[in-house]
């Protein structure tokens, strides 16, 4: 019986061999592909297919073959190929990156609740012409991404586009923020949540460090410290996209609106009410001159206080050790 099992076996190896003198078949090479998706390749219903080569070798996957990307047609023998292929997986490559985006908002609205406008990779960094964020033409350069958002965004990069950070970023400031900086490029989280409210006073902080340092010592800061998240944060009072400054009356915070912003959560807010400083700095002089001079009294005061008790406990111990050695050497 093992016998004919074994022979079995040997028949069914042999079988699965390719026929001798043959080699397996090669994968689809890029010109095979590019004999149809040439410059003026479109579908039966005008949709284009085309597929400029010298942009696709200029692109980060450049080096790369179709079939690394497409890999449903590694094994393809006949064309033309099926009308529908397989979902590309660019995670098969990129797979932190996959596991950052499978956490984030827009794979919710893809995956779980099915929203054909949730974005995926290609959206963002394009599908043949993918570059580098380095590179100037990149969709995801960083003077470029405010575009790219606003592709589905087209609300929000509106108030985006008026204000400072936009203004800043196109004058070239490196530096300044755009979408990507506040919200992440791939873990991109709802904006709602208690979570994001209370950790955007952070985000904020990676480039106002000064501000936010002087945010923490107020109330609104410190119950934000301790996790409350229904007091004021930077948001609050100078707005999300449209950001501007103060000197500008469109600004939240300018004199003409001040009353009315702190008026959203405390009612009955006047021009007395908001002369309240939201950003205190005690190293500021010029900012407050009073709160200048009782932080240096606060310092001369404290240590002082502690310097003479520390005196005055050791004259003290030093006078009771001497009372004790005179007892002693009396008796």
């Amino acid at each position: 019986m093992w016998i004919r099992i074994g022979a079995l076996v040997a028949i069914l190896w042999v079988a699965a061999l390719p026929a001798a003198g043959q080699s397996p078949p090669k994968p689809p090479a890029n010109d095979d592909c590019l004999a149809c998706h040439d410059a003026t390749a479109t579908r039966p219903n005008g949709q284009s297919m085309a597929l400029d080569a010298k942009r696709f070798e200029a692109s980060t996957h450049g080096p790369l073959a179709c079939v690394d990307c497409h890999a449903d047609l590694a094994k393809l023998t006949e064309f033309p190929h099926a009308d529908k292929l397989a979902k590309v997986e660019c995670g098969s490559c990129h797979d932190d990156i996959r596991s950052k985006y499978r956490d984030s908002i827009h794979a919710y609205g893809k995956e779980v609740v099915g929203l054909s406008v949730a974005p995926a990779c290609a959206d963002c960094h394009g599908k043949h012409d993918i570059k580098p964020h380095t590179d100037v033409t990149s969709r995801v350069y960083h003077t470029r991404i405010a575009e790219t958002c606003g592709s589905c965004h087209n609300g929000i990069k509106a108030h985006f586009d008026t204000s400072i950070h936009a203004a800043a970023l196109r004058k070239g400031d490196a530096k300044a923020p755009s979408c990507a900086d506040c919200h992440t490029a791939h873990a991109i989280q709802r904006a709602d949540t208690d979570k994001w409210r209370l950790d955007v006073t952070a985000e904020c902080g990676s480039c106002h460090a000064q501000v936010v340092d002087s945010f923490r010592r107020t109330f609104h800061g410190k119950v934000t410290e301790l996790g409350f998240s229904r007091v004021a944060a930077c948001a609050d009072c100078h707005g999300a996209h449209d950001i501007l400054p103060a000197s500008n009356p469109a600004s939240t915070i300018s004199k003409a609106r001040l009353v009315s912003t702190c008026g959203k959560c405390h009612r009955g807010a006047n021009e007395q009410f908001v002369k309240y400083d939201p950003h205190p700095d005690p190293q500021d002089y010029s900012r407050s001159a009073v709160l200048w001079w009782a932080n240096r009294f606060y310092w001369l005061l404290i240590p002082g206080c502690f310097g003479f008790f520390g005196l005055h406990s050791a004259l003290w111990f030093w006078r009771a050790a001497r009372e004790r050695r005179r007892k002693g050497g009396a008796a």
